[in-house]
């Protein structure tokens, strides 16, 4: 008995209430998750016979009854004995004021502390802990500096369901007098926030714990500075800022490091001067850090001469530029296709002492290698290894990519080989531009086995894979092939994508299959992807080259009823199906209506015309329309004149032919073989072969050589009039030339 009258003589923890926020509970949901430092927890079951905790439904006070009391000296004793035993058998009767009531018992002696924390995480892992008996636990473990671990129960209570931020604050909060307190446990909160991506709950735990006159540690608000501006809520983060300021937290060079790029990604950067002037009177002053983000953020803009101005003010300061600095010069500069001027900035920092790395020279290789620059990008990527850079996979794709794209397989190869010996694994970016290089070069059996190996290796075809080989193969005119590979890529769950479905309609359009390309064109529109200017052209293109105007004239309807404008090729494509139709009127319908919207005809567009009007043979209105072509500032091109001519020739007006080369000439367009060969081909059918072996000669003194179709209009010329010794000599010349006749004549 008088045992007990001590018990109940002895202090007990008063946790404060939380009016504010919500009724306390312990029997919240079962959270099973233990600090990732400690071991696995022996099974309680079977060897002590402890039994799960179930949830208390009743409510629970915040003061331990007398049996309660009575536990927690029980608890305290065998801590202080060490008798494991005892305590594993007291396990199944805790509660959470239990749990705190010892842990106030053991404020003085932390070890003991430690060891309860330890023996509940080990042993009881489904325990039903309250926010404030997971509190008490971290307050322990911080004091004990295990801040990990007392990470780990701050962050249970974190990720807990129905747990409010004022409840988790104010459970930390109320436990701090009666066992002994250290900030850092706060600072873990904000982090923990941090950390677990909730970044709004974080700020305003950060508010509550401010308006209780707690303070937090300026790196824990750095910590949640720099994770709102990571995520892009630049507002928020200059809220939270103000709140930093008036706590009077001291500010340091990381705060101000991640404020400015908060103006940066705010694309404030005009406002990043006014900034440091006033944290610069904090006593807080800018490093290289801030040079490098304003470099970069001035770079991301195109904004160069402003960048350099801030590097080169650098050593001013004291400052040094480093590697960082000029990867964002070099890098800005790429962007902009300053290649030249990247490659000095380069031998000046060689020049500095400072050596390059793979993100250096992979800037400088991408940008080269998109100007397809091979021998430049081949001198870069051996200067890398030369220097000891070892090459990524970004490295060797830019080098495979531009030797692919221009047909150099072989040493495309060679690098691809090297990639693997020097054990780096290719994915399918790598992969999918082996096989863009093989379609582009027609060669689809090896395309094919690139794909082969690729699927063996485990990378998966993703839609740009499965469009690069369908675009190869629809080139290649194997369509059976391509429908069957569209047929595998819907099997496999790729979903087709716009550039799918447009690849397929221009392969079978230019198969004539316009059936075919009907009926993926309504797929493609059933699955909401929208067609655009290139579908729709394709598909009038190849219903004008069958032939099939009023379908053309219907999809020409439909895309201007989903609010497409027709482009100039648009009108091109049209113009030109009616030109084959002979429809003239149709045409000039166009024509107006185009110039009306103020589309400036293409050349292309103004050269089908003029095809159009010499096809029906109409020489006179094509060279009528060369004028108003001209009044629309529409340059002709040879092929222009090099079509009226043979409009001309064709109507046997062979003055008004010579008329339109004299007028060629004067405009600097000289003519070529085609032009020669239409006007040799002209006398030859009027059987006048003396001014055709003229121009012949006319055409050799003017360095054009005469091909194939010239020596053939000649031959025939000559056996026409049964001249078969001349016809027989200008065969031999024609061999002679290294060219073969199909001596039918």
């Amino acid at each position: 008995m008088a045992t007990q009258r001590l018990l109940f003589q002895k202090p007990t923890l008063r946790v404060r209430t939380i009016p504010a926020y919500t009724k306390l509970s312990f029997h919240v949901q079962t959270d099973s998750h233990s600090p990732h430092s400690l071991s696995s927890p022996p099974n309680c079951d079977s060897n002590h016979g402890l039994r799960t905790l179930q949830t208390q439904e009743e409510p629970t006070s915040s003061t331990p009854s007398v049996s309660d009391s009575f536990l927690v000296e029980k608890i305290f004793f065998s801590l202080k004995q060490g008798n494991t035993n005892s305590l594993r058998n007291y396990l199944f009767r805790l509660n959470p004021l239990v749990i705190i009531e010892v842990l106030c018992r053991c404020r003085e002696n932390l070890q003991l502390g430690q060891k309860f924390v330890d023996l509940i995480v080990l042993n009881c892992p489904n325990f039903k802990h309250t926010s404030q008996s997971l509190s008490a636990m971290a307050h322990v473990l911080v004091r004990s500096r295990r801040l990990s671990d007392a990470q780990s129960l701050i962050l249970r209570m974190v990720r807990k369901s129905g747990v409010s931020r004022g409840e988790i604050v104010e459970s930390l909060v109320s436990v701090c007098d009666n066992l002994g307190w250290n900030s850092l446990v706060f600072d873990l909160l904000i982090r923990t926030y941090v950390q677990a991506r909730k970044l709004r709950e974080g700020s305003e735990a950060f508010r509550m714990l401010r308006s209780k006159g707690f303070c937090v540690s300026i790196n824990a608000c750095n910590s949640l500075l720099g994770g709102l501006v990571k995520v892009g809520w630049v507002d928020l983060a200059w809220e939270v800022y103000g709140e930093v300021v008036k706590s009077g937290i001291d500010l340091n060079v990381y705060t101000l490091n991640i404020m400015v790029n908060a103006l940066c990604k705010d694309r404030k950067i005009d406002n990043v001067k006014s900034f440091l002037l006033k944290i610069e009177e904090k006593g807080v002053f800018p490093d290289i850090v801030t040079s490098n983000t304003l470099i970069n953020a001035y770079c991301r803009e195109g904004l160069l001469d402003e960048a350099f101005e801030v590097m080169n003010s650098m050593p001013g300061k004291g400052l040094k530029p480093g590697l960082f600095t000029y990867n964002a010069i070099i890098n800005g500069l790429c962007k902009k296709g300053k290649y030249a001027r990247a490659k000095e900035v380069l031998d000046e920092m060689l020049c500095n002492g400072l050596s390059p790395d793979t993100a250096t020279y992979n800037t400088l290789l991408v940008e080269i290698c998109r100007k397809d620059n091979i021998l430049e990008a081949e001198e870069i990527f051996n200067e890398m290894l030369c220097r000891g850079v070892i090459p990524d996979l970004v490295s060797f794709s830019s080098i495979i990519g531009v030797f692919m794209r221009n047909g150099h397989l072989e040493q495309a190869l060679v690098h691809f080989r090297n990639m693997k010996k020097a054990g780096l694994v290719p994915d399918n970016v790598i992969y999918t531009i082996l096989i863009d290089g093989y379609c582009r070069n027609g060669i689809m059996s090896e395309a094919l086995k690139m794909r082969d190996e690729m699927l063996e290796r485990g990378c998966v075809m993703d839609v740009v894979t499965y469009n690069t080989i369908l675009n190869g193969l629809c080139r290649e005119k194997m369509l059976a092939d391509a429908d069957a590979l569209f047929n595998e890529m819907v099997e496999r769950g790729v979903f087709p994508d716009f550039y799918t479905f447009t690849t397929l309609i221009h392969g079978y359009c230019k198969d004539g299959n316009m059936n075919k390309s009907l009926i993926l064109f309504e797929t493609m529109t059933q699955r909401n992807l929208k067609p655009d200017i290139v579908t729709y052209n394709t598909l009038i293109d190849g219903f004008c080259k069958v032939g099939e105007m009023e379908k053309a004239e219907e999809l020409w309807v439909d895309m201007i009823s989903r609010g497409i404008s027709p482009s100039h090729i648009s009108y091109g494509i049209l113009i030109n199906g009616f030109c084959s139709m002979g429809h003239v009127s149709e045409v000039f319908r166009l024509w107006d209506e185009m110039v009306e919207k103020g589309i400036k005809p293409s050349l292309v567009t103004c050269n089908t015309i003029i095809k159009g009007y010499c096809r029906s043979g109409n020489a006179s209105k094509a060279d009528e329309f060369l004028s108003k072509m001209l009044s629309k500032g529409v340059a002709p091109d040879s092929i222009t004149y090099n079509t009226l001519i043979n409009g001309y020739v064709r109507e046997e007006n062979m003055d008004k032919a010579f008329v339109l080369i004299n007028k060629m000439e004067k405009q600097g367009l000289f003519p070529d073989v085609i032009t020669y060969n239409v006007i040799v081909n002209g006398f030859c059918r009027q059987d006048r072969m003396k001014e055709a072996e003229m121009i012949l000669r006319k055409m050799i003194g003017k360095g054009v050589n005469p091909d194939r179709y010239t020596y053939t209009s000649l031959i025939n010329g000559h056996v026409s009039q049964d001249n078969l010794k001349e016809a027989f000599r200008f065969h031999d010349e024609m061999l002679q030339r290294g060219f073969v006749p199909d001596d039918k004549f």
